[in-house]
Order: C-alpha cells, then sequence, then structure tokens
C-alpha cells in the first residue's frame, strides 16, 4: 500500500452540475474509483451504463488529473430500463455537454446497446470495465460474458450494486459466483461495489484481497 494515494478530491463536475449527483447511488464509490485509476493508471477505460455520469466523470476526472494517455468510454442507450425508468432526452444532452466541457480529450459517449458496441474494442484491450446496467442476474451475466474477451490481462472489472437484492436485482447472486472463482473485494456501502481480478493479477494486484478489510475502512466513509 506505500504506493496507494488518499486524494482528497473536489470534482470539477460537482462544482458546474451539483443537481446531477443526488440520482446517483455511486457517490460513496467516487473517491476510491479515482484512486483506483490514480494508482493503477489504465489505458482503456469502459463503463456499461452512465446514466447521469457520476461515476464515468470520476474515472474521467481521475485520467485528466493524472495527464494519462487514457480513454474513458461511456455505453448507454441514454433510454433508461425498467430498474432506473425512462430516461428524458436532456439526461444524454447534459451529459454530453459536461464530457465536452470539462473532458473533451478523454470521454467518449457511445449511444447503443451494449452488444452493438462490442464491435468498437479489440480484444484485451480494456484494462477497466465497469458493468452498471440492467441489474437483473440474466442482464449482468450476459454483460460480463460477452465483454470478458474485451478484457485485459490483469484487467479489473467492477459491479455496482452487488448489496441490492430488492426489486429484482440480480447482481449480488452473479457476484457470489464471481467471487467463489476469482481474487476479489468488496465494497458494501453506496449499493455495494465488487471489485473482480478475472484473468489472473500482477505482483502488485495480489495485494487488493490481502487489505480489502483496510480498504473497506478507508472509504466506507468518504
Amino acid at each position: 500500500m506505500s504506493d496507494w494515494k488518499l486524494h482528497q478530491k473536489s470534482f470539477e463536475y460537482e462544482q458546474i452540475a451539483p443537481h446531477l449527483l443526488p440520482h446517483s447511488a455511486w457517490l460513496g464509490h467516487r473517491a476510491f474509483a479515482y484512486d483506483l485509476i490514480s494508482f493503477v493508471k489504465p489505458q482503456c477505460i469502459v463503463e456499461l451504463g452512465t446514466h447521469w455520469g457520476a461515476s464515468f466523470f470520476s474515472f474521467c476526472e481521475a485520467v485528466k488529473d493524472n495527464g494519462l494517455a487514457a480513454k474513458c468510454y461511456a455505453v448507454d442507450t441514454w433510454e433508461g430500463d425498467s430498474h432506473s425508468g425512462s430516461y428524458s432526452k436532456d439526461v444524454y444532452g447534459e451529459v454530453e455537454q459536461i464530457a465536452a466541457a470539462l473532458y473533451p480529450e478523454v470521454a467518449v459517449l457511445i449511444k447503443s446497446t451494449f452488444d452493438e458496441a462490442l464491435q468498437n474494442f479489440e480484444d484485451n484491450s480494456i484494462h477497466l470495465l465497469h458493468i452498471d446496467g440492467f441489474h437483473e442476474y440474466e442482464a449482468v451475466h450476459h454483460d460480463y460474458h460477452t465483454w470478458l474477451p474485451k478484457v485485459a490481462e490483469n484487467g479489473i472489472v467492477l459491479f455496482h450494486d452487488i448489496s441490492v437484492q430488492l426489486h429484482g436485482f440480480g447482481v449480488w447472486r452473479f457476484w457470489d459466483e464471481l467471487k467463489a472463482q476469482h481474487p476479489s473485494f468488496q465494497f458494501d456501502h453506496s449499493s455495494g461495489l465488487g471489485v473482480l481480478f478475472p484473468k489472473g493479477d500482477t505482483a502488485y494486484l495480489e495485494m487488493y484481497p490481502h487489505i480489502s478489510q483496510q480498504l473497506q475502512t478507508m472509504y466506507s466513509d468518504r
């Protein structure tokens, strides 16, 4: 953990669009996501399911602040589903405006289904994949397995909502299966965030399972 840094971060998008924040259950994970990207320095970040962009813009800002030669891709139809509800056209428009204003060299918005977007990425090219789409078991199972070939060796996959067991959510059940098969750790606050290493890990990634309690303590109240 000697190279891991805790940043006291005030996010740019929070200053220009504070009304976006109450819409997101991801707020409690922004600090960890920022510090993770600052530490790992991924070159290609892909998010499946963006909505208002609280998670996506946190990734973008970490890339920008660290001067990384990386791109962040947001994949979403911006139409909504039975869990999130239907989106108005204003949602995509505002996300587009923030991306262009604050992260023009980093953010790429792909307005499509997840399956349609697969063709945009080579196998083994994604260093950080965030899955936060439709939350039924079958949907997250499909999203993970269709996108797994795109994940790089030593790549990281994030799953949101692993703590929610209501309203037909099934991410928690799929997460229980995955963490029994691969190195991982998790956070239970803010609807839960699972951190998975599905294709093995390097020496510095091997430490994560052993410090999971320390990370939970560091970020659960941030």
